[in-house]
């Protein structure tokens, strides 16, 4: 298993899908390859963490 380029499909740049990480998402069942970069995914998973909605009216 080699380190793999992927493209973001948030912000369109390409990042390294290590071989470390490979090993993890197989271990952990995951089927599919991450479809953003470690900031997409993190500035996401912030997102939804703020619950992504105001209801304050």
């Amino acid at each position: 298993m080699a380190d793999k380029e992927l493209t973001c499909k948030d912000c369109g740049n390409t990042f390294v899908f290590t071989e470390g990480e490979q090993a993890f998402y197989k271990e952990k069942g995951f089927e599919n390859e991450p479809q953003r970069c470690p900031d997409c995914r993190k500035s996401r998973k912030a997102q939804n963490n703020r619950g992504g909605r105001d209801f304050r009216r």
